[in-house]
């Protein structure tokens, strides 16, 4: 400023870099089909061109917008009965299953993801639930999750409901968002053998999809389908009953709507059966929600493996080591990771590869989630720099500005090293990391390298003997 009056004058000048903020690592994007749509007055199913994702922070919320559960369909009650002989029925127990589970899983998987810790999300109907799914029904929700900023995680709860070819075709779209914007991660299912097939054949057909291989680093799989304690949604006139007495062939006997005023005893003794049966999810809504617990807990770079889920029985599979090994590590990179039951323990997510395991860079799901992470914090930090002037000055400002950062991260725990320079670089300026043509094109360049701490996945004991001494 030129000063044309006599007097004092202050001028305040800018001595401190300024600092990153780091971004939300746990944020993940559910697509799927959902009861209803209504936000206000915006009917979402009605009208699909008002479709656009919507942020909830609880279940109480994606109640509220998107309702619940449709009922089950295949609901059945088996009663067994043992009789005096006379007909006086000496003893009753009931079991229940379900026949044919409905496909639409959004309302559990979103109980399942709050139940392990989860936080903030989003969720983008693909549709109104009625047991059908169609993988064109996606291409809208996941084009509309691509403007949302904020989402570092995409999920497709219902996805297995899809043909081979479908799946691989969702997950390609899914693993290319992911490469083009950089900041994202997706989880996936492993499709539960049947039949005869066996988890290495379910893990062989999954390996034969067509995904995107310069973007398997930004994806992870994981196995088995778990056992959980929630409760089905039905409607009484839908659940079927059949009673068997005295070791016969059970029967059909009508419908269990109407027990609830004609026999108190045998309603509550179906209820009872149709709440212990157990509910059966893809594992990925569990493991989101042990994401943002690890990432809250300790951070992005502590890997969420070795930790229990909650509001599980167990998994549907018993895996063993042998066949983990095979999960965990083949010759075409795309390991699977494995949820497994231990005595003492629980059900724990056993595994943190993505689905680039071959790759020494980015083999590890915490890996290239801090990668993301510092890298999203990084960009946003220094739009404040796009124009100013490409000199010694803003150079200096940027560096000590990413510099402090990454110390920050060193402290907590990310970085490897005994020092800071141990831990990280920070490279930037004329001769180092830009030509004088760079400067002329208006290109500021930065170079960061950071040494990630990597899980400890393989602990190895050597024991020996020991002569005695005399």
């Amino acid at each position: 400023m030129q000063q044309k009056t006599p007097g004092v004058y202050i001028e305040e000048i800018s001595k401190f870099p300024p600092s990153i903020a780091e971004v939300a690592t746990a944020v993940p994007a559910f697509m799927g089909y959902t009861q209803m749509a209504k936000v206000g007055a915006e009917d979402f199913h009605a009208t699909p061109a008002l479709m656009r994702p919507i942020r909830i922070t609880s279940l109480l919320e994606y109640e509220r917008f998107f309702g619940k559960a449709e009922p089950e369909t295949g609901l059945v009650v088996t009663l067994t009965e043992t009789t005096d002989g006379s007909g006086t029925v000496n003893s009753r127990e009931a079991s229940a299953s379900n026949t044919a589970p409905l496909a639409n899983n959004m309302y559990y998987a979103i109980q399942a993801f709050y139940k392990n810790g989860g936080g903030a999300c989003y969720i983008a109907t693909a549709g109104k639930a009625n047991g059908t799914i169609d993988v064109t029904h996606f291409n809208r929700p996941l084009a509309e999750i691509e403007k949302e900023d904020e989402v570092t995680l995409l999920v497709f709860p219902e996805s297995l409901s899809l043909s081979p070819a479908d799946y691989a075709a969702i997950m390609t779209s899914a693993l290319d968002q992911c490469g083009r914007l950089q900041d994202r991660f997706t989880v996936m299912d492993l499709q539960a053998p049947t039949g005869t097939d066996t988890i290495r054949d379910a893990a062989t057909a999954f390996r034969g999809l067509s995904l995107p291989l310069d973007n398997l680093k930004y994806g992870a799989c994981y196995t088995p389908h778990v056992e959980t304690i929630f409760d089905y949604t039905y409607d009484h006139t839908s659940v079927n009953i059949m009673r068997s007495q005295d070791g016969a062939a059970a029967v059909a006997d009508g419908t269990m709507d109407g027990y609830e005023s004609s026999d108190g005893i045998q309603y509550a003794l179906m209820k009872a059966a149709l709440r212990d049966l157990p509910m059966i999810l893809p594992p990925s809504p569990l493991v989101l929600g042990q994401y943002s617990k690890t990432d809250a807990t300790r951070g992005v770079w502590k890997a969420p493996a070795n930790v229990a889920l909650a509001s599980v029985i167990k998994p549907t599979l018993k895996i063993s080591h042998a066949q983990q090994a095979d999960l965990n590590v083949d010759t075409s990179g795309k390991s699977i990771n494995a949820i497994r039951t231990f005595a003492g323990k629980g059900t724990l997510i056993w595994g943190s590869r993505t689905l680039d395991g071959n790759s020494n860079e980015w083999r590890y799901v915490p890996v290239r989630r801090f990668f993301n992470m510092v890298e999203e914090s990084s960009k946003k930090a220094t739009e404040r720099f796009v124009f100013e002037p490409n000199d010694a000055n803003t150079w200096n400002k940027v560096k000590a500005m990413i510099e402090n950062f990454l110390v920050l991260q060193w402290r907590a725990g990310a970085l490897q090293g005994a020092t800071p320079e141990q831990a990280f670089f920070v490279n930037v300026g004329l001769g180092e990391t830009m030509t004088a043509l760079d400067i002329l094109e208006g290109r500021l360049i930065v170079e960061i390298g950071m040494a990630v701490v990597r899980p400890a996945e393989f602990i190895i004991l050597k024991f020996s003997h020991k002569l005695p001494e005399a």
